[in-house]
């Protein structure tokens, strides 16, 4: 079991809408239904001895430093292949996310190979780094020091953020990496490619592998003349990206600035962009949500042609199991800084949630379980997107008004959950959070089912399988 298709959105804190800053993805999966779910792990609960399910990978105990920090995260609730621990954030108000597949080339891969025994995938990233971290360059550095001692299996891109500053990561072969800090008035949007591309070794903002730099000048891998563009020299450019990466970018990019331009296929769309506007959470889960809307590519669009609407891969898709944006916040107590906005199943048929993570425990509705239960809202929006995908045209202005409603009825107890911690203990801020998360999960959970209410009572008369009768 893998996940391996997913889309990344980070926004600095200059560049949204509040003065936070948004590390967002939805985890994408294959033909098996994957569910997801939302806990709380205590300190207690965190691993001390620590081996990966898939690659067997032993973690040194000294790797696992003491009094790690209670996190939220979203892991897969079969268990069968690991944690996959997904996102959260942790007490310090760190945030993470983990992780994007990305793409390499043979040119590296004949240098440093990803290993065939042992190492670390995005099983174990979350897991073994977000509890022991207090600002997000302590991600870097931590999953740096991980992937140079154990090595990796396989290519991926992931992201952390503090109050001020956002990172992002990619690893490079089997054993090297690079990061690259968010500018804060840029956004990034990030598909299953290798995104950073110009690099600066030694300069603020950047940092790498010990010896990376030296290791390109050596095997001679740099196709530019000046300057280091890290997607050129690591990164490939193929058909597939072509068909199922590159367009994806190409539609975010023209939402946040319609006069970006460019065609969807397009192989260098730039990884540090700036927006026209500030960018909304809202903004974010309609990107997360999209399908190429007015253009010929949206599947459920009447622009096209069958070829067109097949032929670039959409952000929102059947195989979306959970999205989250994780927000750290400015200008509110610390208390309440943390909110991992979640949802689960195709994001076409679903509405985010804005929990607290300085919590207690998790809504049980959220918690999810392996098998198909209509009182877990994972499976309650997998049985929605999947009646919705029968006919959007009918069901999808519903869906739009189910979204709206949620989002501003979670927004109103936020406010109002925001003001009232102010004056209260730190032991009672917690039990005031985990009540709001509840509060909210409740309305969302029952929203849904009022929208399959309305969509069961919008399809009857639209059955193939009708006679009416005319007497």
């Amino acid at each position: 079991m893998k996940q391996t298709e997913c889309t990344t959105i980070l926004v600095g804190k200059d560049a949204s809408l509040d003065g936070s800053t948004m590390i967002a993805r939805s985890e994408d999966g294959g033909r098996e239904i994957i569910p997801e779910g939302f806990e709380l792990v205590t300190p207690d609960k965190q691993p001390q001895h620590y081996e990966s399910v898939i690659s067997h990978q032993k973690i040194d105990d000294a790797d696992l430093p003491a009094n790690p920090l209670r996190y939220t995260s979203a892991p897969d609730v079969s268990g069968e292949s690991g944690i996959w621990a997904a996102a959260g954030i942790n007490a310090a108000n760190v945030a993470m996310t983990a992780t994007e597949t990305i793409t390499t080339n043979a040119r590296i891969q004949g240098i440093d190979p990803l290993v065939d025994q042992g190492g670390l995938g995005e099983e174990d990233f979350v897991t073994l780094t977000l509890p022991y971290l207090h600002k997000a360059v302590d991600g870097v550095k931590r999953v740096g020091y991980l992937l140079e001692k154990y090595g990796t299996y396989e290519m991926n891109g992931m992201a952390f953020a503090d109050h001020d500053e956002i990172w992002y990561l990619e690893t490079i072969g089997g054993h090297h990496w690079i990061a690259r800090r968010i500018p804060d008035d840029a956004y990034v949007v990030a598909p299953n490619r290798l995104n950073i591309d110009e690099f600066h070794f030694g300069q603020d903002g950047f940092m790498a592998a010990e010896g990376l730099e030296k290791l390109i000048k050596e095997y001679q891998l740099n196709p530019d003349r000046k300057g280091y563009n890290m997607r050129h020299i690591f990164g490939s450019s193929t058909i597939k990206d072509a068909h199922y990466n590159n367009p994806r970018a190409w539609f975010v990019h023209n939402y946040f600035d319609p006069e970006f331009g460019g065609q969807p296929s397009d192989q260098d769309q730039p990884f540090i962009c700036h927006a026209n506007r500030k960018i909304s959470i809202e903004d974010i889960k309609w990107v997360e949500s999209s399908h190429y809307q007015d253009t010929p590519y949206d599947p459920y669009g009447d622009q096209g042609t069958p070829e067109q609407k097949k032929t670039f891969r959409p952000v929102g898709l059947n195989r979306n199991f959970e999205t989250h944006i994780l927000q750290v916040r400015n200008n509110v107590p610390d208390e309440v800084a943390g909110v991992q906005w979640l949802c689960f199943g195709p994001n076409t048929f679903n509405s985010m949630v804005p929990f607290y993570t300085n919590i207690k425990d998790t809504p049980a509705c959220f918690q999810t379980g392996p098998k198909f239960d209509l009182k877990q809202i994972f499976w309650l929006n997998k049985l929605a997107a999947q009646l919705g995908d029968t006919n959007f045209k009918v069901y999808g202005e519903l869906e739009t008004d189910f979204e709206q409603k949620s989002l501003a009825q979670c927004h109103f107890i936020q406010h109002e959950t925001d003001k009232k911690v102010a004056e209260l203990s730190s032991k009672e801020v917690e039990e005031a959070l985990t009540a709001a998360n509840q509060k909210m999960a409740d309305q969302v959970y029952n929203n849904t089912v009022e929208l399959l209410g309305n969509m069961v009572n919008e399809g009857h008369n639209l059955m193939t399988l009708k006679f009416d009768l005319l007497d």
